[in-house]
């Protein structure tokens, strides 16, 4: 049973002759107490492309020392990483090579390094014997794995590299404010902050196994986060008129300039976007296999996001290609949103309940929503783990790397971005509006619910299609998203609304099938109702200030 860990360190690189400063009396450190030698041997595992290097992940089997196992090692922060562990076997295990099938699909993991490390360790103590960190000098050999060398037919180079570094990690008791301090004592004393961010990526520098590889396979669809679009665009926005017309035409000349940035084709501003997604997607996968907090969610929305930009961009990305990948994407939203539906649902109507005053809760409600949610998570978490082992959602990763590698884009995909994009957004927009006409004039009812459903869908996807335009259009189109996003927000709690009084239709006949009583339930069908007639009377309102025309000057061209 794999557990995990989570690392936060900082590393120095030292001289062979380097000594360990006094580190007694910086911050809480107490004492300094050391705790022995170990000699720990290595086998990293990687792809022979290194896709898991060039994301930042290690996996390694390693004996020796207190943790002898298994290791993957996940980064989740500058300095921080979570070490999933698992006991010793000859192969990788299979509750670690899950979380790293995003990243290497089918391919076969192979040894890539050897690294032999001789570690002295010193636990930095606080006043009453508290462990608040632990430094470790490690004397580290390494080589390429001679398995590795044959399947990826390595350059000559030499095949082994020897250094010496510190690894200063927190434990229980410590804090960053601490590493900070030895940080800086270190460095004063002749250490320097590590140049390679592990010791995987400097062995890989310097045996030789670190290869060039395509630009491509560098970034994959998981490659490093490309930098946020928020600050594209100029200093250009409110401007400092009060009227509406020379603000609205500030905002026009914020799109001008940021549209005319170098390179900034359609092509450049929606690949862009696709690229961000199908990263959330595969980044997102060992957290979901993790079940970590809001994982479920935000993948889900990845795959929508990307959907959306196939919908919305077709002048860019040839929809012939698109939409089969389109209907895979919906394919696994829809698998995923059995988890995340169940998520948000419970969460409600355990909100609703604990509002209800102790005197209108009749009969084991508690008990009876509890068993309810359970049922449902329990079915709901292995629905999803089967669909990430499955092997349509490992085509579907196939297909998102085929299309990034040769993206079928059309011949206006060359064309200056803004314009393009522009008209995009405002069909979308224009969809949108039609779909909130016809659900303000539908009927109250079943038919209002769903042509409100609708609505609601058409505002993601004229949201999601200006946040992809912000490279081009600047901050007018991130304004324009959050106005949508507003009118999403309020669409989306009605349909929440629809939803739980379905939920909690179900609730009352169990209890009346149980014997129970379903009053309380009924009581928070009411509430539900009188919620969704409430969002339904402030729909027109908020539609009034999303649509309005000045709202969309820098998207007229």
């Amino acid at each position: 049973m794999a557990e995990t860990v989570r690392e936060i360190e900082r590393k120095y690189d030292i001289d062979d002759d380097a000594q360990l400063p006094d580190l007694a009396g910086i911050d809480r450190v107490a004492t300094v107490v050391e705790a022995g030698v170990e000699a720990l041997d290595a086998l990293y595992y990687d792809t022979a492309g290194h896709r898991l290097a060039a994301d930042g992940i290690t996996l390694r089997r390693r004996t020796g020392g207190k943790d002898a196992g298994w290791h993957l090692k996940l980064p989740v922060a500058p300095g921080v990483r979570d070490e999933v562990r698992a006991p010793l076997s000859d192969a990788p295990p299979p509750e670690l090579t899950a979380l790293v099938r995003s990243r290497v699909l089918d391919q076969e993991l192979v040894p890539v390094v050897r690294l032999r490390t001789r570690r002295t360790v010193h636990l930095l103590k606080g006043a009453a014997g508290v462990p608040l960190a632990e430094v470790a000098v490690d004397e580290v050999r390494a080589q390429r794995a001679g398995e590795a060398a044959r399947k990826a037919e390595l350059p000559p180079g030499p095949a082994e590299a020897r250094w010496c570094e510190i690894e200063v990690e927190l434990t229980g008791g410590g804090d960053t404010a601490l590493l900070d301090e030895v940080g800086r004592a270190l460095v004063a004393s002749g250490a320097r902050p590590a140049a390679a961010q592990s010791k995987l990526a400097r062995a890989l520098a310097e045996t030789g196994a670190a290869r060039d590889r395509p630009a491509a396979d560098d970034a994959g669809p998981g490659g490093r986060r490309a930098e946020g679009s928020g600050k594209r665009g100029g200093k250009g926005g409110g401007g400092k008129g009060k009227g509406a017309g020379k603000k609205a035409a500030t905002r026009k000349e914020a799109g001008k300039k940021a549209g005319k940035k170098k390179g900034c084709t359609a092509g450049d501003v929606v690949l862009r976007y696709v690229r961000e997604q199908v990263r959330v997607i595969i980044e997102l996968d060992p957290a979901v296999r993790r079940d970590l907090p809001d994982s479920v969610h935000q993948m889900r929305v990845a795959t929508r996001r990307l959907r959306s930009a196939f919908r919305s961009y077709t002048r860019v990305l040839d929809r012939a290609a698109t939409q089969p990948v389109g209907l895979e994407l919906k394919w696994l939203a829809a698998e995923l949103g059995v988890d995340r539906d169940r998520e948000v649902l419970t969460a409600r109507l355990r909100k609703a309940l604990a509002d209800v005053p102790p005197t209108l809760r009749l009969g084991p409600v508690d008990a009876r929503l509890r068993i309810w949610a359970e049922r449902r998570r329990a079915g709901s978490r292995k629905e999803v783990l089967a669909v990430l082992d499955g092997p349509r959602y490992l085509s579907l990763l196939k297909t998102l790397h085929a299309l990034l590698e040769e993206p079928p884009l059309r011949p206006a995909a060359a064309r200056p971005a803004p314009q393009l994009v522009s008209k995009a957004v405002l069909k979308d927009y224009r969809r949108l509006a039609r779909r909130v006409e016809a659900a303000l004039a539908a009927p109250a009812g079943r038919e209002r619910d769903e042509a409100l459903h609708g609505a609601r869908k058409a505002a993601k996807r004229t949201r999601y299609a200006a946040e992809a335009s912000r490279p081009a259009l600047g901050p007018p189109a991130k304004k324009f998203a959050k106005r949508i996003k507003r009118v999403q927000q309020l669409l989306g709690d009605h349909q929440d609304s629809v939803v739980a009084r379905g939920a909690l239709r179900e609730l009352a006949t169990q209890a009346h099938q149980a014997g129970e009583g379903g009053f309380t339930f009924g009581l928070l069908h009411g509430r539900e109702e009188a919620l969704a007639a409430d969002r339904e009377r402030e729909l027109p309102g908020r539609w009034k200030k999303a649509s309005r025309r000045k709202h969309r000057a820098a998207f007229r061209r």
